[in-house]
C-alpha cells in the first residue's frame, strides 16, 4: 500500500463529511442551538452512515459488484419522508419555553444515526470523492488493503467531524444563529422538504417501475 493511497483515504473520508449537505444544516442548528455537546452526539451517529457508504463505495472502488438499484430506491423513499417530516417541523415550530431554542432535538445520537444510514446521496458521494482522489493508486488496490483504508478513512471521518463541531460551536456563530435562529430555522425547513422532494423524485419510479433499464 502507498503513501498515496493512504492519504487519498484520508482526504476523501474529509471531504465527504465537510461537502455541505442536509446533515451540515442539522449539524449547524443542533450545534449552534443546543451546544457542542448536542452537536457531538449527532456526529457520532452520523459516523456509523458515513462508515457503512465508504465501506461500500471501496468495495466498489476495488471491483466488487454493486448494490442493486433497489435497495437504494427504497433509502431514497424512507429519506424522503424523514426529511419531508424534519422539513415541515422545522417550518412550523415554535419554542417550547421563554428564551429556549426554536428546535430542540432530545437524541441527537438517534437523529444522527437515521441521517447517516438513510441518507441515499451517501453511497454516490462516496464513490465519487474516494474514486477522485484514490484513483491514482488504482494499482495498489485490493481486498486486503480494504481494512487499512477504512481505518484511514475513520480518521478521516474523525478529523472533519471535529472541524465542524469547533465551527458549530463557535461563540460567534451561535451568537449570530441565535440572533436569526426564527429565520435561519424556517429557511432549512424549507430546503429540508425541497431535498425530500428530490430524494422521493428519483426513488418512486424505480419502485414502481418506470425507471428506464
Amino acid at each position: 500500500m502507498t503513501q498515496s493511497l493512504v492519504f487519498g483515504a484520508f482526504l476523501a473520508a474529509l471531504f465527504y463529511v465537510l461537502i455541505p449537505g442536509p446533515a451540515f444544516l442539522q449539524l449547524l442548528g443542533i450545534g449552534a442551538g443546543q451546544g457542542r455537546k448536542a452537536g457531538a452526539f449527532f456526529m457520532m451517529g452520523h459516523l456509523v452512515g458515513d462508515l457503512i457508504w465508504s465501506s461500500l463505495a471501496l468495495i466498489a472502488i476495488v471491483g466488487a459488484k454493486t448494490i442493486g438499484t433497489f435497495v437504494f430506491d427504497l433509502l431514497g423513499l424512507a429519506c424522503g419522508f424523514y426529511l419531508a417530516w424534519i422539513g415541515w417541523s422545522a417550518v412550523n415550530a415554535k419554542p417550547k419555553a421563554e428564551g429556549q431554542a426554536l428546535v430542540v432535538v432530545e437524541r441527537p445520537f438517534r437523529r444522527g444515526l437515521i441521517f447517516g444510514v438513510t441518507n441515499p446521496k451517501g453511497y454516490p458521494v462516496a464513490l465519487a470523492t474516494f474514486t477522485a482522489l484514490v484513483a491514482g493508486s488504482a494499482g495498489a488496490l485490493d481486498f486486503e488493503a480494504l481494512p487499512m483504508l477504512l481505518c484511514v478513512s475513520f480518521v478521516g471521518f474523525v478529523a472533519a467531524d471535529i472541524i465542524l463541531i469547533g465551527i458549530i460551536g463557535a461563540g460567534a456563530v451561535r451568537r449570530f444563529y441565535r440572533a436569526h435562529e426564527r429565520l435561519i430555522v424556517r429557511c432549512s425547513g424549507v430546503l429540508f422538504m425541497g431535498f425530500a422532494a428530490q430524494a422521493l423524485w428519483h426513488a418512486t419510479p424505480g419502485l414502481i417501475g418506470w425507471r428506464k433499464a
